[in-house]
């Protein structure tokens, strides 16, 4: 029998794992459409959803730019604020209110990036914690945002004025469809020649600085579309929910994002919105069982992951895979 090349063989593996991608993900498509009409609670999976690209966007300036930020749940409830007021006090569309919420998310982004981006490691960390907390102290005094009670009964209204979106059913198919968009702008971004240079700012910045990239230019580009990308899922969250509150911009909502992307598989795709699931399934299903003590498990299981998946879910099963190309 003619045995393959290790060449032949990697390429043969890798050829494997990218139609069993392509079949994994058709499988998530028709599980996310068929979800309603199987038992699973829509506002759930919305939330779940909301989540999600928040991860991603997270994920897009960590795992593939290698930036760590502390402090992104800022433009998470930034655009949750911005998006409850305009649809709830000014009478704006929910689109329209969305599509503020996520300007005003780049934007906030684009002024904090201005000034954390030249920051390297833990000092870049620390000054976006910094200047999250001062944004949340803002939408705690401010009083359009209702202070500790945040803004409560936002209206969802009608989507372009053809679709009303009062029922559970109609909005989730336009959350799964806001997801699957965002899904594959990260991954045509990722997969871009701007996305190849974001890669290799992550593995030697030094040298692609010495190949003439506008390394400071890139990575604020990078912070700015997570920021607008975290900034839309806010919003997307307060249409679904209804409210958005001081939750929404604390900075134990930073920390879960962190959770979500480390326990997922940092730098995948798929490692986000696993890691999303994972987390709000467990603080949905085990709150009313286990109260506070949800808090401890997600603690346990984050440490279990570091300790014996380093890479994460996904980033463990692909480097498995990656490994049994080889031998």
């Amino acid at each position: 029998m003619n045995r393959l090349s290790p060449p032949a063989a990697r390429a043969q593996v890798q050829a494997q794992a990218a139609l069993l991608g392509r079949w994994a993900w058709t499988l998530l498509l028709v599980l996310l459409l068929a979800a309603p009409f199987i038992g699973l609670y829509p506002i759930f999976v919305m939330t779940a959803l909301c989540f999600a690209i928040f991860a991603m966007a997270f994920n897009l300036l960590l795992g593939y730019t290698g930036l760590l930020s502390f402090g992104h749940a800022a433009f998470l409830g930034a655009a949750a604020y911005v998006t409850g007021w305009l649809v709830k006090e000014a009478g704006l569309p929910p689109a329209l209110g969305v599509l503020a919420g996520t300007v005003a998310a780049g934007a906030i982004g684009l002024v904090v990036g201005m000034v954390a981006i030249r920051s390297q490691g833990i000092y870049f960390a620390m000054i976006t914690l910094a200047i999250a907390q001062m944004i949340y102290f803002v939408w705690l005094q401010a009083p359009f945002t209702g202070g500790e009670d945040g803004l409560q009964a936002v209206p969802r209204g009608t989507l372009f004025g053809l679709l009303p979106l009062h029922s559970d059913l109609t909005l989730y198919y336009v959350v799964v469809a806001v997801f699957v968009a965002v899904f594959l702008g990260i991954v045509r971004i990722v997969h871009s020649p701007y996305g190849q240079v974001l890669k290799a700012i992550r593995e030697n910045e030094p040298r692609a600085l010495s190949l003439g990239y506008d390394v400071t230019r890139y990575k604020l580009l990078a912070f700015v579309l997570s920021a607008a990308l975290a900034g839309l899922a806010g919003s997307l969250k307060t249409v679904v929910l209804g409210f958005a509150t001081l939750t929404d911009a604390h900075w134990i909502q930073s920390g879960e994002v962190v959770l979500m992307t480390l326990l997922g598989g940092m730098g995948t795709f798929a490692g986000p919105v696993l890691g999303a699931f994972t987390i709000i399934g467990l603080q949905n299903y085990l709150a009313d069982s286990v109260g506070s003590w949800v808090t401890v498990i997600i603690g346990a299981i984050f440490v279990v992951c570091v300790v014996a998946m380093r890479r994460g879910f996904v980033g463990e099963l692909l480097a498995w895979r990656g490994r049994k190309g080889k031998s």
